[in-house]
Formats: structure tokens, C-alpha cells, sequence
């Protein structure tokens, strides 16, 4: 477990590289997934992290991120995480019973600080969990209006 400081020294190298960013977290993405996802505008510019890679010593700034505050939430992956400076926005990607349309994504970002799983707040060194929409629901809105 790293002490105080380095927890703060993660945080802010963390922050330093990944705020306004978006990550996926998966253990491995299903068929064509990730083609999809890298033939969507922007898609190739999420950073997708693989958490089966086990955390090294000491953890890099998004191994500690995401193996100490993302993977204990046990959402369902993959896990979409929006950060920004003050909060992360966590929200998995999952349909039912299968990984949504790539496409999907960029419509989830638009609306991720308002329909979240879980917000994870920074604090100096720390990201207290605040729970958000149920893990069931998942529903995107798209946003469109009928004249």
C-alpha cells in the first residue's frame, strides 16, 4: 500500500495525464469490438486499460487509480471512466447481457456527469465513491426531440 505521499504523488500523475480524457477498462473486448471502436470518430483516442495486467511495484498512476478505487466497485467491464480534474465518472458499457455498440460511447460521454454508476471524488490522495444510477440501468439518451 503506498503511503500518504505517493498517494498524492499517483494522484496528481494521474491527473497530470488523463484529465479530459476518457479510459476503458476491460479484460479483453468481445469479437470486433475494439475495430469498431477504432473506426469511430474519436475512438482511437480513448486509452483502454486491461486489468488483468495485475498492478505492478510500485503501481503506475493508472494502476493505482483503477486497481485500488475502479475494479473494487465491481461494476460490470468494461467501465467507461471520464476525468476530470475534481471527479471521475465511471459508467460500464454492458447492454444486457453483451458489450454495447462502440458508437454508443461518444453518446454516454455526452451525458456521463449526469448518468453515472459511480463518481469517484478526488480528495488529497484519495477518491470517495459516490453512487450513481443503478448498475441495471444503462439506458442511453440519445437526445432527440420530435417537432
Amino acid at each position: 500500500m503506498p503511503n500518504p505521499t505517493s498517494c498524492l504523488l499517483l494522484q496528481r500523475q494521474f491527473l497530470e495525464r488523463f484529465t479530459g480524457r476518457a479510459i476503458i477498462v476491460h479484460r479483453g473486448f468481445p469479437g470486433t469490438f475494439l475495430r469498431g471502436l477504432l473506426e469511430q470518430p474519436g475512438g482511437g483516442g480513448h486509452f483502454r486499460m486491461d486489468a488483468r495486467i495485475a498492478e505492478s511495484v510500485p503501481p503506475t498512476p493508472i494502476e493505482w487509480v483503477v486497481h485500488r478505487f475502479v475494479l473494487p466497485l465491481s461494476l460490470p467491464l468494461p467501465i467507461l471512466i471520464q476525468v476530470d480534474a475534481d471527479a471521475l465518472y465511471l459508467r460500464h458499457l454492458m447492454q444486457g447481457d453483451h458489450v454495447g455498440h462502440p458508437s454508443e460511447i461518444l453518446w454516454m460521454l455526452d451525458s456521463i456527469r449526469e448518468r453515472y454508476h459511480a463518481r469517484l471524488d478526488r480528495q488529497q490522495g484519495h477518491y470517495p465513491v459516490i453512487m450513481g444510477m443503478p448498475v441495471q440501468d444503462n439506458r442511453i439518451d440519445y437526445d432527440f426531440h420530435n417537432g
